[in-house]
């Protein structure tokens, strides 16, 4: 038999820090993939700056949208992470691409991540924070 990894309790603090992170992040993600399904004028001025069609904007939205509302849902949230890092990762690359800082996705991507790892005991188990041995790595 396999022993249970159990990850170390978290303080109450911690936990609504993380549901504090996850619902600013999905806040703004929501309401960025609204806008663009709602094909609004200075988000389809922003889509043709970047390089995109305006016939894709509802699609975006659409994706953008789908992968917030997995985030948002307790029992597929890390799956919703795992898409928002490869939308945000899109992104990134895109103002890479044109020369425009890319820092703002990129701080997003990490909220996502904060945030979840903060309220979720089974990503802590999985992705476990150990502080450095007192006598040098081991």
């Amino acid at each position: 038999m396999q022993p249970v990894l159990k990850a170390a309790p978290v303080s109450q603090s911690k936990i609504w820090s993380g549901r504090i992170i996850s619902a600013f992040c999905a806040v703004f993600l929501l309401v960025d993939g609204l806008m663009k399904v709602l094909r609004l004028a200075p988000v389809l001025e922003a889509q043709t700056r970047l390089g995109y069609p305006d016939s894709l904007s509802v699609g975006i939205g659409i994706l953008l949208l789908v992968c917030t509302i997995l985030y948002v849902i307790p029992r597929t949230s890390v799956l919703g992470a795992i898409l928002l890092t490869g939308y945000l990762g899109g992104a990134t690359g895109t103002h890479v691409r044109i020369g425009e800082p890319f820092f703002f996705p990129i701080l997003v991507g990490v909220l996502v991540w904060a945030g979840i790892y903060l309220r979720d005991d089974d990503l802590r188990t999985v992705i476990p924070v150990r502080r450095p041995a007192a006598h040098g790595m081991q």
